[in-house]
């Protein structure tokens, strides 16, 4: 019985309503805000996009470039060739037709190839 009437005690001296005692500022709730604070700053650096001289420039723009470039170059290189192959055997316009289409696909498995890069 002793026991439980020394409970009580500590139960009416505690102050559990999370409140600041004095009624200032809660020293949690200062810490907890420069903590925040200090964990959106973090943030913010680490997520920051990094500053480039040229807009132009980086492994994104190149791998573009070099899809634009095989979509262009290895249909116009087939058509080019095949064309020259018709003029010299007189076949036109079956063998300019097949290198055209050999031609794009080559430039689809070029495109196929480098989309499989990772783009920083």
């Amino acid at each position: 019985m002793a026991v439980s009437r020394q409970l009580r005690m500590i139960d009416m001296t505690t102050d559990d309503t999370g409140q600041a005692p004095e009624g200032g500022e809660d020293p949690r709730l200062t810490s907890l805000e420069e903590r925040l604070k200090d964990a959106h700053h973090s943030e913010a650096e680490r997520t920051a996009p990094k500053a480039v001289g040229n807009a132009f420039t980086g492994k994104g723009v190149s791998q573009g470039n070099r899809v634009l470039s095989a979509l262009i170059g290895a249909p116009l290189g087939g058509l080019i060739v095949g064309f020259a192959l018709d003029q010299l055997f007189g076949t036109r316009p079956w063998v300019m037709l097949s290198m055209l289409f050999f031609g794009i696909a080559a430039g689809f498995v070029q495109i196929w190839r480098i989309s499989k890069e990772r783009a920083e």
